[in-house]
């Protein structure tokens, strides 16, 4: 596999969490990576369907990331709204998790229908309980309708007060409609390639020519590496330092403890 400098990188693509933050918390690097990388195209992209592309850069600004625009974020459930729209036109949608989710469903042409729907979708955050699941499981059995999930991801990072703690991600609250219903949910972020897809389009640059900056192996490395794209993993997320890597899964271009030590290696 062929292994990028900064002389034949023309974008980035980055994850965030784990990346640039902790909850509040700037990680070593960040802010520095950002300003040697001001020059190329950079597009943000996140399983996280919670919030919208206006809520995350205004976290990130209130964390000290001035200069990024709405135009560069790209999160799971604008990649499912715009999935969605382009099987049907006006589809009809059942969705389950809160925030931005529904949404971008509204804004694609989608119409909330717990009767009548095409899709049962499913996103992160409150809103499953034993009556969202009884609708959902019986527009998929009875009337047919497709179930989605925004991401895959089992468990999800989160901080409150300081205190790191684990929230169920789109993986873990899709595996009661799928255990119910029989029927395996499409999934629409990462590691499937619908999210590189969008980010590539922002970007219009060749594949070869990105670099995809991540702290999952599981789904920043492997969507990456199955759209062509080369990688670089920073082991200042969920998969630290000293951790073995995943068999089934094809090492990364650039294995780093922090942005600083890939800053060094791409010669930024």
């Amino acid at each position: 596999m062929l292994l990028l400098d900064s002389h034949h990188i023309s974008a980035f693509l980055m994850d965030m969490d784990g990346i640039l933050y902790h909850g509040s918390k700037v990680l070593p690097g960040a802010i520095n990576f950002l300003a040697a990388v001001s020059h190329f195209p950079v597009i943000f992209i996140t399983n996280n369907p919670i919030r919208s592309a206006e809520e995350v850069v205004g976290n990130l600004r209130q964390m000290g990331f001035e200069n990024i625009q709405t135009r560069q974020i790209v999160t799971s459930a604008m990649v499912t709204a715009e999935w969605l729209q382009q099987q049907k036109k006006a589809f009809r949608y059942f969705a389950v998790g809160a925030g931005a989710l529904h949404h971008y469903l509204q804004q694609a042409g989608g119409i909330a229908d717990e009767d009548n729907a095409d899709f049962v979708v499913v996103g992160e955050g409150a809103g499953l309980d034993y009556s969202s699941l009884t609708t959902g499981i019986n527009l998929i059995k009875k009337q047919g309708a497709t179930l989605l999930v925004t991401n895959p991801d089992s468990c999800v990072d989160s901080y409150s007060q300081g205190q790191h703690q684990l929230l169920p991600g789109g993986g873990a609250l899709a595996a009661s409609f799928e255990q119910a219903s029989g029927q395996k949910a499409l999934v629409m972020g990462k590691p499937e390639p619908r999210l590189f897809q969008m980010a590539l389009e922002r970007l219009n640059v060749p594949v070869n020519q990105c670099l995809m900056i991540g702290d999952r192996p599981d789904t920043d490395i492997l969507g990456a590496q199955q759209a062509g794209i080369c990688t670089a993993l920073v082991r200042s997320g969920q998969f630290l330092s000293g951790q073995a890597w995943p068999e089934y899964i094809d090492k990364p271009d650039f294995d780093c403890n922090s942005l600083n030590e890939l800053q060094l290696k791409l010669k930024l």
